[in-house]
């Protein structure tokens, strides 16, 4: 753990004792668009977990498994430029399919908290109102890719396209090629998701300094599984 992470932690023993209490067997999902922050987040939160004794399954899509590492190569090779929507999906659910198989649903029998770096959210935002397929497409193969395991909290971390792309360094793979306009396709649709399912998902606010990021995360997670 880095020293910022010890200085993060200070005076968050109340929270880390709520959600010691509140963790346990939960599925949460962290989502975003590319450029959002979620790697940060994601780092911060399996050192909140391990500083206070939280066991945690972190998990992420494409990918997290042997076959799902290989899915992932295929569909973020750049070279992979004639790969259609369709196929993308497919792609991504396979990953998905043995992920939930593998890891997560063990996991979520044993009791254990886990932290997915993405879910269906993502396809229904990336190849759905990006990539132009329906969400009721999506959802047909998802119900059979899920096996019913859906997560008790989406969290999209939200931030404006513009702001995305300034953070978004180094070689781009396949998705992060695809422009502008795909991207603030990707954004809209999260945000419908949000508006049709505000039970399930939790906005923040992703354009705000990482450390307000993730208090409002630890924040929004004692309050919604309260």
């Amino acid at each position: 753990m880095s020293s910022e992470e010890e200085t993060l932690f200070v005076d968050m023993d109340s929270r880390a004792t709520s959600l010691r209490a509140l963790l346990p067997g939960r599925f949460i999902v962290l989502d975003g668009p590319d450029g959002c922050g979620k790697s940060t987040q994601m780092s911060r939160m399996k050192a909140f977990c391990v500083r206070f004794g939280i066991e945690m399954e972190h998990v992420r899509e494409p990918g997290g498994t042997t076959i799902g590492e290989q899915v992932r190569e295929i569909l973020l090779d750049a070279a992979n430029d004639r790969m259609v929507v369709r196929t993308e999906m497919l792609l991504y659910m396979a990953s998905r399919a043995q992920l939930i198989a593998e890891r997560i649903q063990p996991a979520l029998k044993a009791d254990r908290f886990v932290l997915a770096d993405r879910f269906i959210s993502s396809t229904l935002a990336y190849q759905g109102t990006g990539g132009g397929l329906s969400p009721e497409e999506i959802m047909s193969v998802g119900d059979v890719t899920t096996a019913d395991t859906k997560p008790d909290l989406v969290v999209i971390l939200d931030v404006d396209t513009e702001i995305a792309s300034t953070r978004i360094s180094g070689e781009l793979d396949r998705m992060e090629r695809k422009g502008k306009a795909f991207h603030e396709r990707v954004r809209a649709g999260y945000l419908d998701q949000i508006e049709r399912d505000p039970d399930r998902y939790l906005r923040i606010d992703a354009g705000q300094g990482p450390d307000e990021v993730f208090n409002d995360l630890l924040q929004g997670l004692i309050e919604r599984l309260s």
